[in-house]
């Protein structure tokens, strides 16, 4: 195994763990260690809470420094995450497979453009502000304060680039952090914990812990904590939600998504079909975003499922670390096994598979799927209806656009989505109609000035732009001042 940690990093400083317990990271292609690192468990958890309160609560600390000085103490550490770009992407792909030309435009560089962009925000944004009284001849001070010790649990599909939708933000405010990082993606985790104490953040304002379920639960619920900041599953989304509303504690998830990809009569698709991959099968499928749901015109149903086939079925799969490969592996066995149990579901169900739909010949080794495409299917569909979270999309029929709409519309999920059609003004329009928290047109790029999230049960809350700030601030307002 080639990284090998036997500490945490909790209150800035890399200290022991309580105790024996080791998390192995395994690479997605060829199934071997590459990595270990200590399992927290509800100890680690206390001292890492303990070193963020603190930190926070310092009366000359972090949480009390002018925005400004913030602001230079996040740009050095973006400085940090720039000298190790490659290093993230490189890792970040052996541990889930993501392909190292997709690793390379996001976990290699979103981190410190996010907190670049925070660190603007930071300075651009008052802590406080006075408003006239609206009855009377006073003045109300509106302040604006950090939200104290922020839980920040992160998933493995894009680790780096979800922990700096967190960390940028939660740094901006004021606030300090524990991050617990996903098992199968530790290891990039500590590569960050290098880089913050490179920097030279103060002790305390963010700590490394990564824990399994049990802990993860016990951070959740740990009295010194103040806000919970999570992305994963629905399911887990829920049990957080539930556990927060017990303790009236603020949190912000972002879930799930079946998003649809409508394709209007007059889209163009095959010159845009590098953006409609991206769209729909980016990292392998394991994006909680995409549009798996792709829906299409009945008078060009044919048209669209050949065209879609001939290109998906023609895509390079292998070692992520090959430039020329667009499909790798998925991040575990227990991830494969989930999706060819989908795969296998949608054949029971009457699915026809059209490309894919096994594993790839000549890969032995990794948790390989061919990427699959049913089509002659509905809305009822089980594999258009769940989350599957790789690489199998639904081609589903539609008769004009107000059914396009419905079906889109017609899901437990609202995360993102896309519309594809020359007719801009047309496909805008469409797109203010579907039910969702974000969409594109003719392609899918997250705005960093812009929010993100879901509705329904793709979430709750928003992170990115001057929103994602704002989640982690308090208000306050001081009247009567003359």
């Amino acid at each position: 195994m080639e990284h090998i940690y036997g500490s945490l990093f909790i209150g800035g400083d890399w200290i022991a763990p309580s105790s024996a317990a080791t998390i192995t990271v395994a690479s997605a292609t060829t199934e071997e260690p590459i990595g270990r690192v200590p399992e927290a468990v509800s100890a680690d958890v206390d001292a890492a809470v303990a070193a963020a309160r603190s930190a926070f609560d310092d009366p000359t600390g972090w949480a009390t420094w002018e925005p400004d000085r913030r602001a230079e103490a996040m740009e050095r550490l973006a400085d940090m995450l720039g000298k190790r770009g490659e290093q993230f992407a490189q890792l970040v792909s052996r541990e889930n497979g993501m392909p190292i030309v997709t690793s390379r435009r996001s976990e290699a560089v979103i981190g410190a453009a996010v907190l670049r962009y925070y660190a603007a925000l930071a300075r651009q944004t008052g802590v406080e502000e006075s408003r006239p009284a609206v009855a009377g001849n006073g003045t109300t001070v509106v302040r604006r304060a950090p939200v104290g010790v922020v839980a920040a649990i992160v998933p493995w599909n894009f680790p780096q680039t979800l922990t700096m939708f967190k960390l940028g933000p939660v740094l901006a405010a004021g606030c300090t952090v524990v991050l617990k990082p996903a098992p199968e993606t530790a290891l990039d985790a500590f590569l960050l914990a290098e880089a913050v104490r490179e920097a030279g953040l103060p002790p305390g304002v963010v700590n490394v812990v990564p824990a399994d379920r049990e802990a993860s639960g016990y951070l959740v619920g740990h009295p010194g904590v103040d806000k919970v900041a999570f992305t994963g599953s629905t399911a887990t989304g829920r049990a957080i939600a539930e556990q927060c509303g017990r303790l009236l504690r603020p949190v912000t998830l972002e879930l799930g998504g079946k998003s649809a990809a409508i394709v209007l009569d007059d889209a163009d698709l095959e010159p845009n079909l590098d953006a409609f991959f991206r769209a729909t099968l980016n990292n392998n499928g394991q994006t909680c975003l995409i549009g798996t749901r792709v829906l299409a015109p009945r008078s060009r149903y044919g048209e669209v499922v050949d065209l879609l086939t001939d290109y998906f079925g023609s895509l390079s799969i292998g070692d992520p670390l090959d430039e020329g490969t667009r499909v790798g592996p998925l991040v575990s066995r227990r991830q494969r096994e989930r999706v060819e149990g989908y795969i296998a579901k949608g054949r029971a169900e009457g699915g026809r598979i059209t490309t894919g739909g096994g594993r790839p010949q000549g890969l032995d080794r990794g948790w390989f799927v061919e990427p699959t495409i049913f089509a002659d299917v509905d809305n009822d569909f089980t594999p258009a209806r769940e989350e599957i979270f790789g690489p199998v999309l639904c081609v589903l029929p539609y008769h004009d656009v107000d059914d396009a709409v419905r079906i889109a519309n017609d899901s437990d999920y609202g995360l993102g989505g896309t519309v594809w059609g020359t007719d801009i003004e047309r496909a805008l329009a469409v797109a203010r109609r579907v039910h969702t928290g974000s969409v594109g047109v003719n392609g899918y790029a997250l705005d960093l000035g812009a929010p993100f999230g879901g509705v329904k049960d793709s979430g709750l809350g928003r992170e990115l732009g001057p929103e994602g700030l704002a989640a982690y601030q308090q208000l306050k307002s001081i009247y009567g001042i003359a």
